[in-house]
């Protein structure tokens, strides 16, 4: 039987208005020699989980990064996957993504469909994920990949609309992304209104570079930040950001 404890957690701590926030490896960008370091780096952190994937995922590594992390990290890995063939059934859960801000059949519901079947095999907590991609000043591999244009950041309106058609549908999460090495990060106002007008936790990522980006997204009503490109940048992210 399949746990369902993650989305339970995301609940709870909605609830009691606890921040979360995961930390995104991309395994493309993971040399396995030094993860020893990074895990120290990320067991030292305030990271409440462990996100992984890209857009593309090019190198052989997914299953034995994911349990090397599991030896010595004890938060939760959920998968975060670009295409279908990204699953592994070492990870704990799985956002089963779905871009609502695209028109693109095969990232709407395509590779869901493809993903099925191997997802029913798994021990995996399926977290079903309206995600929804944000303008943010420049092309994304997001973009590249899914072949689809983000949503314009001054539209709040249409992003709102589209985040509630999410939730309607059955989605568990609503993801806003500005996409990874974003320009700018996913607007405070966005974030407010989508908060205010839908119940299900709300996961933020991409362009925040630094601890105030964090705690602006927070204070906004973010209920899960996540950090990928900073922190790859440097490991340190987290004690200099608290430390400065």
């Amino acid at each position: 039987m399949k746990k369902k404890t993650i989305y339970h957690d995301i609940q709870f701590a909605k609830a009691n208005d606890q921040k979360l926030l995961a930390i995104l490896l991309d395994p493309d960008k993971i040399v396995l020699a030094e993860l020893t370091i990074l895990i120290d780096k990320i067991n030292q952190s305030p990271a409440t989980h462990v996100f992984i994937g890209g857009s593309l995922v090019e190198n052989d590594i997914l299953d034995d990064l994911i349990l090397r992390i599991k030896q010595d990290c004890i938060l939760p890995v959920v998968l975060f996957p670009g295409h279908s063939s990204q699953i592994s059934n070492h990870a704990d859960g799985i956002l089963f993504l779905s871009l609502l801000s695209g028109r693109n059949p095969d990232y709407l519901i395509e590779h869901q469909v493809k993903a099925a079947p191997i997802l029913k095999r798994t021990q995996l907590e399926i977290l079903s994920t309206a995600y929804i991609l944000i303008e943010s000043g420049g092309e994304t591999a997001v973009e590249r990949v899914s072949k689809t244009k983000p949503i314009s950041r001054d539209n709040i309106d249409l992003v709102l609309a589209t985040a509630q058609a999410g939730e309607m549908l059955g989605s568990k999460l609503i993801y806003l992304e500005a996409g990874s090495g974003a320009q700018k990060a996913v607007p405070l106002k966005m974030i407010e209104q989508i908060v205010q007008n839908t119940d299900v936790p709300l996961i933020v990522g991409g362009g925040i570079v630094d601890f105030q980006g964090i705690q602006n997204a927070y204070q906004s009503g973010a209920d899960l930040v996540v950090i990928g490109t900073a922190f790859e940048k440097d490991a340190d992210f987290f004690n200099v950001q608290i430390n400065s």
